[in-house]
């Protein structure tokens, strides 16, 4: 059975309808990569996915269960969203960040228990912060805070990935760790669905590719299936040349501009 499927999927804010007719299917231990210029409707459909914001049409399922179907606890228990950046206000220490992960698992007014801190600590130990869990946030890069984000991802256990470009504020480094991260949690059955900017990071770990466009489906399927250079070239309105790599799949690079730019739309 699948982790998460969608059918007709559309929505967007006030009259506006930003993502139309998108249908998806992720299996347990697969991730879908979703590419799409800004404003195409990637983090929209997120959203969707998620239940943050409802479809004006379309349903949504995990597990074969309907979304609507669920409490938001139990979504909370079963899905992991890790979104493009949280503006921290308060200082809170990077654990007990980390450990809201675990609320949805423990009773009305229970506190984490011990469990619920060894998984807290291994999961930090996964995005490379062990150490930090004492440390506010507030005093912590970008890049830092979006690995505390991952971590506390991680720390729930999903069975279910949401990520929303968990790589914009990474190095190389944790950019790489990030492929392993996601790798061993498809390994460990744990479906992803992963908005990314970058092509080459996104092809390491995608067994599906989704490419959006205005709003809808440009393009999907495996990326052996389907000629990436051409339809990223089209969507982007850039030239892309395909460059063999013997350690992994091929790289996408682009080149120069096909066409005149697009006029700018406010990225959803």
């Amino acid at each position: 059975m699948s982790s998460l499927s969608a059918r007709d999927l559309a929505g967007g804010y006030g009259r506006r309808e930003v993502v139309h007719g998108v249908s998806l299917e992720v299996d347990n231990g697969m991730c879908l990569a979703v590419l799409g210029p800004n404003g195409a409707g990637k983090s929209t459909l997120l959203r969707m996915l998620i239940g943050i914001l409802p479809p004006r049409r379309g349903t949504v399922a995990l597990g074969g269960v309907p979304l609507t179907g669920l409490s938001r606890r139990e979504v909370a228990r079963r899905v992991g969203f890790v979104p493009q950046a949280v503006p921290f206000t308060f200082p809170l220490l990077v654990e007990e960040i980390v450990l809201q992960a675990r609320a949805p698992h423990l009773g009305p007014w229970r506190p984490p228990g011990q469990r619920d801190r060894e998984l807290a600590f291994l999961a930090l130990q996964q995005v490379g912060l062990s150490g930090r869990e004492q440390e506010p946030i507030t005093r912590l890069s970008g890049g830092e805070r979006q690995r505390v984000l991952l971590a506390r991802a991680l720390a729930g256990q999903p069975e279910l990935l949401l990520l929303d470009e968990p790589a914009a504020s990474l190095d190389v480094l944790h950019q790489l760790t990030l492929v392993e991260i996601l790798t061993q949690a498809k390994g460990m059955g744990t479906g992803i669905v992963m908005v990314a900017h970058d092509w080459n990071l996104a092809l390491r770990v995608a067994d599906k590719i989704l490419i959006m466009d205005e709003g809808s489906i440009a393009a999907l399927g495996k990326p052996d299936d389907l000629p990436l250079a051409a339809i990223l070239g089209s969507v982007f309105q850039v030239s892309v040349t395909e460059v063999d790599n013997p350690q992994g799949p091929p790289i996408l690079l682009p080149n120069t501009l096909s066409g005149p730019p697009r006029d700018d739309r406010e990225a959803v």
